[in-house]
């Protein structure tokens, strides 16, 4: 049974694009889990097709997670449905605040684990959609709200924002379903493009081929080697209808302290940045930048491959080892800045003037990497180190 996921926390255009796989897939069906009754200490299941609902049901939170409770459920409903043998495509529409990354892992993983069943009751993912209304994306990438004060978090425990789990729900879908918004504008379409460049856009209504795109295919490890930052799939350059998008890539370390002092500014700079950056006195640690609605996350995401003694490099993926090979430097490796800014109304050359300042010195360069690590250790509390 083809299976394909729809998310996105626009949920008018969600919905929407739910309705028309249902309508033009036939023997499609649309299986939701409504994590907003979790305060009650259920998740409430629905199984509708064109026509209406099928089945209803709840399940009981795990953990006190609504997300637990989601997935423990979802992969027994869809092997239900896939024996039946009356269901073509089975459409996970995500709640809200759902990421479809956890939800697409999950399901693959199991259609691995069972490769070996019968073909014709087992689960194949085959589309992964993220619907959008374009009039909504800048307001809803400018949202630093907590899902918890939206109303809109998973588990008690949910500490992400309105802001960054738009963006990963965004970047992550090979496809977008763009809703026909008569509030959205150019610079709306110009964002949109320039945020996931990569992505196939296809129209909700109309003649677009959502069906197509949910069934076209969908590879999961692709897919998260696109939003890691060793090797994601970053925009490029770009400036149109007053949109633009900064790529900032440069060959030495920042100077933590500098840089630390220059994070607001940074971080307000642009209505989205992320990628990889390198820092002085942690030269070995590559470090993941993701900015959006006014908060920035820092974390590590791994070892540079410079780092690593050559025996290891057999044992890190060829999407990660290619990634490195493009910014690869004669001196120091794969060790550099590679920042990308996207924002309406960019202010590039104020932007690259504060980077610019945040980076080592000359003199604080030639130094060497044994005086990097006495530098002052400005991102330990952030990187819990």
């Amino acid at each position: 049974m083809d299976i394909a996921i729809v998310g996105g926390l626009h949920s008018d255009a969600r919905k929407a694009a739910v309705e028309r796989l249902l309508a033009t897939v036939p023997g499609s069906v649309a299986l939701h889990h409504d994590l907003a009754t979790a305060v009650h200490g259920t998740v409430v299941r629905t199984v509708r097709d064109v026509g209406g609902v099928l089945s209803s049901g709840e399940t009981p939170l795990v953990d006190d997670c609504a997300c637990c409770a989601l997935r423990e459920d979802l992969v027994p409903e869809l092997e239900r449905l896939a024996a039946s043998g009356l269901t073509r495509l089975a459409v996970v529409e995500l709640w809200d605040s759902v990421e479809p990354k956890a939800m697409a892992e999950v399901i693959t993983s199991h259609a691995q684990a069972t490769a070996h069943a019968d073909a014709r009751a087992g689960l194949r993912l085959t589309g992964v959609i993220t619907a959008v209304d374009p009039a909504l994306l800048l307001p809803y990438l400018g949202n630093g709200d907590d899902l918890m004060e939206a109303g809109l978090a998973a588990a008690a425990t949910d500490q992400r924002t309105v802001a960054d789990t738009w963006a990963r729900q965004l970047e992550y879908a090979p496809v977008l379903a763009v809703a026909d918004s008569p509030e959205a504008d150019d610079e709306d379409r110009a964002l949109l493009a320039q945020l996931h460049p990569t992505a196939r856009q296809v129209p909700i209504s109309g003649h677009g081929d959502l069906a197509g795109a949910a069934l076209a295919g969908f590879d999961v490890e692709a897919a998260a080697a696109a939003q890691h930052p060793s090797c994601a799939l970053l925009p490029t350059d770009a400036d149109e209808a007053g949109v633009a998008t900064l790529v900032w890539h440069r060959d030495r370390p920042f100077h933590p302290e500098r840089l630390y002092q220059a994070l607001e500014d940074l971080t307000c700079a642009a209505a989205r940045s992320r990628g990889r950056f390198w820092l002085a006195d942690h030269p070995d640690t590559l470090l993941g930048w993701d900015a959006a609605g006014g908060a920035l996350c820092v974390e590590s995401a791994g070892p540079w491959l410079a780092s690593l003694p050559d025996a290891a490099w057999e044992m890190v993926p060829p999407v990660r080892r290619a990634a490195a090979a493009l910014d690869w430097h004669p001196e120091h490796g794969d060790c550099c800045q590679h920042l990308v800014f996207v924002s309406p109304g960019l202010d590039r050359e104020a932007l690259e003037e504060v980077l610019e300042s945040c980076l080592l010195t000359d003199e604080e360069y030639a130094a060497g990497r044994a005086a990097w690590k006495h530098l002052p250790p400005a991102f330990d509390t952030l990187l819990e180190v």
